[in-house]
């Protein structure tokens, strides 16, 4: 029989800053992968704050999550965009941009594309 599990992203079993400390992903890693909450400041955008440690010209994590505060702009590398807001369910595909819209920071959870997310390469 399966257990349940109780984690919080309150206490992360790890934290990842990204780049100029416009934001930090909080993570808690179950048998199906790691979930996470993504905090970006105004300002952030990924290929600024994320590309140098991502190393690759664009996003490419696939993402499915849900949008607790704040807006953000994603541009596929084909060119579709779309915003997301606070209570949107979202799914992104690898490869493409994205950055905050407006001055609150943007909140999401993630419980797929945050196993490697801004992690650091070696």
């Amino acid at each position: 029989m399966a257990s349940m599990i109780r984690m919080s992203l309150d206490k992360p079993e790890e934290t990842r800053p990204v780049e100029d400390g416009k934001g930090q992903v909080e993570l808690v890693n179950i048998s199906a992968g790691a979930v996470g909450r993504a905090t970006f400041l105004p300002g952030w955008q990924w290929s600024k704050h994320v590309k140098p440690i991502a190393k690759t010209e664009s996003c490419q994590a696939s993402h499915t999550g849900y949008t607790i505060s704040g807006r953000l702009k994603v541009v596929m590398d084909d060119g579709e965009e779309m915003e997301y807001g606070p209570g949107d369910f979202g799914v992104i595909p690898p490869g493409h941009d994205a950055w905050v819209v407006g001055d609150e920071p943007y909140v999401f959870i993630d419980w797929q594309g945050m196993d490697d997310y801004a992690k650091r390469k070696d």
